[in-house]
């Protein structure tokens, strides 16, 4: 059984120069979903829905005799928004989370936006995490060229400008990202999922990818890592993701055939599968 639970984060211990407190948290609450007992993995979402997209996850690992942990992304289901959303605001939220769970080098599980989260934590914190799974996700956000950064910015930011809702946008956004005939139940999770994700958090976190890339510390990530594509993934192609394996000292890469960016969704026995006999 899932339970929604919450966490207040205490006030950073001191307040440095501009630079630092940019890139730490602010006072404010995280939600976060749960279930089972046992070893911890936490799953860390991607930009268009919170914690509720891991609920195939969690049962399954529960039933594995695990305790799964999905957080909400600040600004996401109950949890509190950034006054400024970085990438380095969510890494060290979610290590001021960690913290407040007393969670000591859990298993994380970071897909899409979250995966760069979660490189970017190991990146700062090598031994943050006692092992580390990156499903479709990237090292690098896209291109370093400014001009491919600000077409991605303007198309996914254009429809909202337009006036049109995330439940609007809902349906396209998950045609758009899934592959071979995906599990209609994980369709229905998805698209409700992003229509319930605020505008706001969703432009705050469009706006925070650009300029990101971590690609020089992947060989100074010390968890075992397993990273898991989808052969019909262009959001974070299949070819990207077996590069950034190779540079990562004794890591497991896995392609599954006919996903698209969704996999946990669209081939959810298929991905737990994987992520089961990983942890084993």
């Amino acid at each position: 059984m899932i339970e929604i639970c919450s966490i207040d984060l205490p006030e950073p211990a001191h307040q440095g120069t501009q630079q630092e407190t940019d890139q730490v948290p602010t006072t404010g609450r995280v939600s976060y979903h749960e279930a089972g007992s046992g070893p911890v993995v936490v799953f860390l979402h991607g930009i268009g829905a919170g914690g509720a997209q891991f609920a195939p996850q969690l049962d399954a690992l529960a039933a594995a005799g695990f305790r799964a942990i999905a957080w909400d992304m600040p600004g996401y289901g109950g949890s509190s928004p950034l006054p400024l959303v970085s990438i380095d605001a969510l890494t060290a939220t979610l290590g001021a989370f960690l913290k407040a769970l007393r969670l000591d080098r859990p298993v994380l599980v970071g897909h899409s936006l979250g995966g760069m989260v979660l490189l970017r934590l190991l990146a700062v914190a090598p031994h943050a995490a006692g092992r580390a799974v990156l499903s479709q996700t990237s090292a690098v956000f896209g291109s370093r060229d400014p001009a491919w950064a600000a077409q991605f910015v303007a198309d996914r930011l254009a429809p909202l400008d337009a006036g049109h809702s995330m439940a609007d946008l809902a349906s396209g956004m998950v045609a758009s990202m899934v592959g071979n005939d995906p599990d209609p139940a994980g369709l229905d999770h998805a698209r409700t999922g992003i229509a319930a994700t605020p505008e706001a958090t969703f432009r705050g976190m469009v706006l925070a990818m650009p300029g990101f890339d971590v690609r020089e510390t992947l060989p100074r990530i010390a968890a075992a890592t397993l990273l898991v594509a989808g052969s019909c993934d262009t959001n974070a192609p299949p070819a990207g993701m077996e590069r950034m394996a190779s540079r990562i000292p004794g890591a497991k890469y896995v392609c599954i055939e006919g996903a698209g960016h969704l996999v946990h969704l669209e081939q959810p026995a298929r991905f737990n599968a994987v992520l089961l006999e990983f942890l084993a």
